[in-house]
């Protein structure tokens, strides 16, 4: 199960000024394994402690000695601590605030030692934490379900990577590898990147499983929810837990969701499913120059889910009917996929956020799924579940954004061309030239290499 993650945490373990580094992610993305695999292929040994496991460890944290904080640890696990041959690992930090606020004396004290720490609900406790952040001391990576070229090495498709990896235009792309790799894509569709689930199939390819082992992690995500607040604050975020599951890319309206219901309370179990890592929120930009952080609106936004098999759990989807559904021209998986891949492409040092575009008029309507920043250049993008479908959106955004080039993910072959089109706003008629990069939906992992050395 290799995860593009490893690379990273080597340059973390030999950077001089590195820091206590703190890894984010939801529930069972494979956080506690990447770290312990880190620690097999990098360190002599690994000294791990599971404050969930054993509660009772919390009590070593009562100050910020971590020169004795080591040294009994070292005692209570019978182990050796060599600095630099060792990695302390600190499972389940959450649960003890005072830990985190030590981490600062381990970069102060002990800076020769490293030290990893991880947790499901960790951003809650970031969030809410009475004690003081060691700001400066540490740093974080984040961590999603595996990607789809993630998924494909676990099935031992290597060259099918290398092939994706490869494209660059100057040959015909293959239509014989290009169905292959959307036949991989559909079970990527019905699995997601859950590694237990990848796991499963892998070794077992029983698909009978995929749906049972889903069930399972949503349901330890649900026993979470007794950590969060009352039983009715729990009820909310089974509402938006469903809500969300069967409606990505839609955006949140609080009456659509449940009318009996308060916007506020409902509000406040979107932020803390967010928190969780559970769903990821996709912000309205009006994107007139970069950064589109600054011309976004908080308040206007719609979710993707943590991974796309829970999509498919939700709306009770059999692998059977997804190629149709796949091809559908109203796309929510293929947006989710797209979304979904965008965030685990990121750098794991930042914490990505993704936005969309729309425009809610009478008489023109307009939505572009995702707005991209590269290079301080925006780019619409749009998602298609098919090879076809309309752009007028697209054509829109460009036109009164006063930009030349859009981006297209759809089912069909890599293309690239320049187009003049008649547009119609306001009874307004125009024309708009413009550039078309279309990629095929597997390609998002590889936009930005291509936008690197296409010219638009």
């Amino acid at each position: 199960m290799k995860r593009d993650i490893l690379q990273y945490l080597r340059e973390w373990k030999n950077r001089k000024n590195r820091n206590p580094l703190i890894l984010r992610g939801a529930r069972q993305v494979g956080k506690t394994y990447i770290i312990e695999e880190f620690a097999k292929n990098e360190f002599r040994n690994l000294l791990n402690i599971n404050l969930e496991e054993k509660p009772e460890l919390k009590k070593l944290f009562f100050d910020n000695n971590v020169i004795r904080i080591i040294t009994e640890l070292s005692i209570l696990f019978n182990e050796d601590i060599s600095y630099g041959n060792t990695l302390l690992f600190i499972d389940e930090i959450q649960i003890c605030p005072e830990a985190i606020q030590s981490l600062r004396y381990f970069k102060e004290k002990l800076p020769e030692l490293h030290v990893i720490c991880a947790g499901s609900l960790l951003d809650h406790t970031l969030n809410e934490m009475n004690l003081p952040m060691p700001v400066g001391r540490v740093e974080f990576m984040y961590m999603y379900p595996m990607s789809f070229k993630e998924f494909l090495m676990a099935v031992n498709q290597k060259r099918l990577i290398s092939y994706i990896e490869e494209f660059d235009f100057s040959e015909q792309y293959s239509e014989v590898i290009h169905n292959q790799i959307l036949q991989y894509l559909r079970y990527y569709f019905f699995i997601g990147g859950m590694p237990e689930v990848v796991k499963s199939f892998a070794e077992e390819n029983k698909l009978s499983e995929i749906q049972r082992i889903h069930q399972n992690i949503l349901t330890s995500f649900q026993y979470d929810f007794a950590k969060y607040g009352t039983r009715k604050q729990q009820e909310y975020l089974q509402i938006i837990l469903r809500y969300c599951g069967r409606n990505p890319g839609r955006k949140i309206k609080y009456s659509s969701i449940d009318k009996d219901v308060r916007s506020s309370f409902l509000k406040e179990s979107v932020r803390k499913l967010e928190l969780s890592r559970i769903i990821h929120a996709v912000i309205h930009t009006n994107a007139q120059k970069v950064p589109l952080a600054k011309y976004s609106r908080d308040n206007v936004y719609k979710t993707i889910f943590l991974d796309i098999g829970f999509v498919n759990h939700f709306n009770q989807i059999d692998l059977i009917d997804l190629k149709d559904l796949i091809t559908d021209n109203e796309g929510v998986l293929a947006e989710q996929f797209a979304g979904q891949e965008m965030l685990a492409q990121s750098e794991p040092w930042l914490n990505p956020q993704l936005y969309y575009w729309i425009r809610e008029e009478k008489s023109s309507n307009a939505e572009i799924d995702y707005i991209f920043q590269h290079k301080n250049r925006i780019y619409p993008l749009e998602v298609k579940a098919g090879k076809t479908g309309t752009l007028k959106s697209m054509h829109i955004y460009l036109y009164e954004k006063k930009l030349k080039t859009g981006i297209r993910f759809n089912m069909d072959r890599p293309s690239l061309g320049k187009f003049t089109t008649g547009i119609n706003i306001a009874n307004k008629k125009s024309e708009l030239s413009w550039s078309l990069l279309s990629l095929p939906l597997y390609m998002v992992s590889e936009l930005k290499r291509i936008l690197d050395f296409i010219e638009l």
